[in-house]
């Protein structure tokens, strides 16, 4: 089910041996562009009739009704709220670690105050359809809440019976969010970009999805914020030695590969025994999984046994596929960590598997994929503030700095930007009404 890839011995820089996607079609991002562009000129018209098509359901409405949400979350049982609740906990503990003080700089009569907003509007993306994904309301909305957003959107793919899941509006009761519209795929980010009679626009759009979501996001991006990670579709690179449960490393490569195609799940080792009993363990947890059919199509499409001379090359494989989850079952998992520059979260050792940080245990699982973690990061606080700074300064601090600006001014032939302050400098006493 894994596809073993030997790369001991020579053949070349690693990069130029190992399978990656390749870019996007044109299909598909023609049809992104498609969606978006019927979105802009017929709005909740486009916004039904692309939901009939590609979700087969004509939702009633298209906001769902508080009192639908409260009713949703008294049908879940109280385990459940129970464990939305500890988790919300817990991502909002972990993010209120990333508020921003403002920042003050002085410097000769100059004072730089660097202020930090929060968006007005945000739009939050959950998957959903043929499963539900109440966590990702969790880890989209609380960043979103802790950075001090004014209001926030949710848009959830209805499932068969055109309804979103009662665990999702329950994971919203929980985060008292109260708007929430059952519409998913590229026509919910050109909605949340650009608004329509029911869905207001918004500032920032944040969330994952598949490769129509993800592109979608792209395209809008420039006109609302998206953050730098593409969050595509799910990837785990698995690491094990020689002393990994063969069991546990398995499960960990499945765990991600369940959400579906066009994913990514790796095991990499230098430990040839290892390999092979994880191969089989993957073969004999896959075929007794729930999620059998979606395991499988990852596994057939991007599933990879991995095979290196050590752990120098482990690393330069992970490093050169930079994936969205990475764990480390090996004997000193925290002596390879720090050696770990590409990743965007890494899970070190047995009882720390990739499931935890997809729940409960803090940080945000909304996470880059697609190699993008060379330079993206987890969603979190920043990505729903911005940054504006405010200038001060006496006259001293204006004289101070003056001819470096009249200097600069001129030499670029913008001589009123140099005029503006020889001005100032030249009156003899300051005038009524203007500031020293």
């Amino acid at each position: 089910m894994l596809t073993r890839l030997d790369l001991r011995g020579g053949g070349g820089p690693v990069a130029a041996r190992l399978p990656r996607p390749g870019p996007a079609s044109a299909g598909p991002l023609e049809a992104v562009r498609a969606i978006i562009s019927e979105i802009r000129e017929r709005g909740d018209d486009a916004l039904r009739e692309l939901t009939e098509r590609f979700d087969g359901v004509s939702p009633a409405s298209l906001t769902v009704k508080p009192a639908e949400i409260a009713d949703a979350a008294a049908r879940t049982p109280a385990a459940v709220r129970e464990a939305l609740a500890a988790a919300a906990a817990n991502v909002d503990a972990y993010h209120r670690h990333q508020l921003l003080d403002d920042v003050i700089h002085e410097r000769g009569g100059v004072t730089v105050t660097e202020r930090h907003l929060a968006v007005r509007r945000a739009g939050c993306y959950v998957p959903g359809g043929r499963a539900a994904y109440p966590s990702t309301l969790i880890m989209t909305t609380v960043p979103a809440k802790v950075a001090g957003v004014d209001e926030i959107a949710v848009c959830v793919p209805p499932g068969p019976d055109g309804r979103i899941a009662d665990v999702t509006l329950a994971a919203a009761a929980a985060m008292g969010i109260d708007e929430i519209h059952p519409v998913g795929g590229a026509q919910a980010i050109a909605a949340l970009a650009y608004g329509t009679e029911s869905i207001g626009a918004v500032d920032v759009i944040a969330g994952p999805g598949n490769a129509y979501v993800a592109l979608a996001q792209r395209e809008v991006a420039g006109v609302v914020g998206v953050p730098a990670a593409f969050a595509g579709p799910s990837e785990v690179v698995v690491v094990a030695d020689a002393s990994a449960d063969a069991t546990f490393a398995a499960a960990d490569v499945i765990l991600q590969a369940e959400h579906g195609p066009d994913g990514l799940a790796w095991l990499v080792t230098w430990d040839e025994a290892t390999a092979a009993a994880v191969e089989a363990e993957v073969v004999r947890l896959a075929a007794r999984a729930d999620r059998r059919a979606e395991i499988e199509a990852t596994l057939s499409h991007s599933g990879y046994s991995v095979v290196c001379s050590g752990p120098e090359q482990a690393l330069e494989v992970v490093n050169e596929i930079a994936p969205e989850h990475l764990e480390l079952l090996v004997a000193d998992p925290q002596a390879l960590a720090p050696r770990v520059r590409n990743a965007g979260a890494v899970f070190c050792g047995q009882w720390a598997p990739a499931s935890l940080g997809d729940y409960a245990a803090g940080p945000n699982h909304v996470l880059p994929t697609d190699g993008t973690a060379r330079f993206a990061s987890a969603l979190g606080v920043r990505d729903f503030l911005r940054s504006m700074h405010v200038v001060s300064a006496d006259r001293d601090g204006l004289a101070g700095l003056a001819p470096h600006v009249i200097a600069l001014a001129e030499a670029e032939g913008l001589t009123a930007h140099a005029e503006s302050v020889r001005l100032r400098l030249s009156a003899e006493t300051e005038r009524p009404g203007r500031g020293s």
